[in-house]
């Protein structure tokens, strides 16, 4: 759907024919949020979700977002916040969020294990800069990822790219970890996969609580890793071993 006419008009539109729908908790958020709730590792989208282009999805946002700081009191008429709204709907749809769209999933580069290396491979420290689903602030911290080969083995970077692709989303950290494993299993056409991630959360560090000391650590095990062994050496590489 791209944007043609009045922009109230064109929300309205699209929430009667796209069937944009909103859930609303009465005030059992707090709950819901704190409890983690997850129906399965899969980003929850609504089937419409990619009928409007991104232009139109930056306009609806820098919309709304004028009217949550005008709500607050900001002046918008303020050099320095006049450009905000659509600052930030740009950076919701092309960076923050770019990981929501599928056309931007990473292109895999596949190679036969010519050397025929039997041992895992480890890719520590990753990056990892994602979004906390339930109070929208930053989650940042590391991935530490390995495989075995089954015949496959993938380009280097194309690790991190994965990794970074999941994360670009909001998310809870224990689905961020399955959907990194699982595409990897997918790709390289094994079950031996190993993913762990140790992040801060700003929502802990910011709010509520307010504990800026402490990680939050996730981990995916499958085949060969969830031999006790396999696993040790795994974390022993990545400085996690008892």
């Amino acid at each position: 759907m791209k944007l043609d006419g009045n922009l109230p008009e064109v929300i309205e539109t699209y929430r009667i024919n796209g069937n944009g729908k909103h859930n609303f908790h009465n005030g059992h958020a707090d709950t819901i949020g704190d409890e983690h709730i997850s129906g399965s590792y899969e980003t929850p989208m609504r089937p419409d979700a990619f009928m409007m282009d991104e232009e139109t999805k930056i306009k609806i946002i820098e919309h709304h977002f004028e009217h949550i700081l005008d709500t607050l009191g900001m002046d918008l008429s303020d050099d320095s916040l006049s450009g905000t709204p659509h600052r930030v709907a740009k950076m919701f749809v092309k960076e923050i969020f770019y990981g929501l769209n599928p056309e931007n999933k990473p292109r895999i580069s596949l190679f036969e294990n010519k050397f025929k290396y039997g041992q895992m491979l480890v890719e520590k420290s990753i990056r990892v800069t994602s979004t906390c689903e339930h109070h929208f602030l930053p989650i940042i911290g590391k991935a530490h990822v390995a495989y075995i080969s089954g015949g496959k083995v993938i380009g280097l970077s194309k690790i991190n790219r994965i990794v970074d692709y999941f994360a670009r989303r909001p998310q809870v950290q224990e689905r961020l970890t399955v959907q990194i494993a699982e595409e990897l299993k997918k790709a390289l056409e094994t079950e031996d996969v190993a993913v762990v991630i140790d992040a801060k959360h700003m929502c802990v560090a910011c709010r509520g609580i307010q504990d800026d000391n402490s990680t939050t650590l996730t981990a995916e095990y499958s085949g060969k890793f969830r031999n006790d062994k396999t696993r040790d050496e795994f974390l022993s590489y990545v400085g996690m071993n008892a």
